[in-house]
């Protein structure tokens, strides 16, 4: 784990130190929120806000929980054998784990994008198109109109614009994963869940990644879990630091990484463990 340089903590710290979350509505809410596997706790009573329309990141070391709480937001947990929750996860103040959820739709709302690309082994065209046809969408203009607007904010459109009916997998690492967020985007989420969604990948994907996720800041809510802590100086508004299954600490990027309230924090930060 490469640490911060001076340099490179200052820049932060430079940064504006206004309260960026506190002046948002939560778009999700944790309250007292935990996940077990069979029985044993992965999430331990988080209390969270997760800030409308900002990027906020999840770090911290291998096995804390954090890729299980970014899971839980879309209910993939669900899919576990032996899992089950406890406490209240809201998503605009409905509970997630409510009598009563579509969880269909619910997934609908939050759009998820993986460690490593997952493409189908269709064409990129029939990728893109494959939520909307879902939700029921048969009308081929609007399919084409779908497709061409989520390539287009997935950055992605100008270099596959003349390849729509080529296999997605003959596409590059980068481009796959770009492909994938523009799978996620074609169904109009909300919210945008992103479990580590360039470590599998090289400098100058990433990097065009990371511009993306600057580029959807604002139009929708972004969770990115990431155990690159340069990374979520990057790109992240607010950065919540999660180990051994419990939040130490959630806070502005710049404060969290400069100024952090919490031992935990600070030794995790400065690489005494991790």
């Amino acid at each position: 784990m490469r640490l911060f340089t001076v340099q490179e903590l200052s820049r932060l710290d430079g940064g504006s130190s206004s309260a960026v979350g506190t002046a948002r509505p939560a778009h999700v809410r944790a309250e007292d929120f935990s996940v077990y596997y069979g029985g044993q706790p992965a999430v331990r009573e988080v209390t969270l806000d997760i800030p409308r329309g900002l990027v906020t990141a999840v770090i911290g070391p291998s096995g804390c929980g954090k890729s299980t709480f970014l899971r839980a937001v879309n209910r993939m947990n669900d899919l576990i054998p032996g899992c089950s929750v406890s406490g209240r996860l809201l998503l605009d103040d409905e509970d997630v784990y409510g009598p009563g959820v579509d969880v269909t739709a619910l997934r609908k709302r939050v759009g998820m994008v993986f460690q490593k690309p997952n493409p189908f082994p269709k064409s990129v065209f029939d990728n893109v198109a494959y939520g909307p046809r879902i939700h029921g969408v048969r009308n081929r203009r609007e399919l084409v109109e779908i497709v061409e607007r989520s390539l287009v904010k997935a950055a992605l459109w100008e270099e596959v614009k003349d390849r729509l009916s080529e296999n997605a997998l003959s596409l590059s690492g980068g481009q796959q994963q770009r492909l994938c967020i523009a799978r996620a985007l074609a169904v109009e989420p909300e919210l945008l869940l992103m479990d580590e969604p360039t470590s599998s990948l090289d400098p100058i994907a990433t990097d065009r990644i990371e511009n993306l996720i600057a580029e959807l800041r604002g139009t929708y809510t972004i969770i990115i879990v990431t155990h690159n802590m340069q990374q979520a100086a990057r790109v992240s508004d607010r950065t919540a630091f999660m180990y051994m299954g419990e939040l130490i600490e959630v806070d502005d990027t710049n404060i969290l990484f400069t100024r952090p309230g919490q031992k935990k924090t600070q030794d995790y930060i400065t690489g005494r463990f991790g």
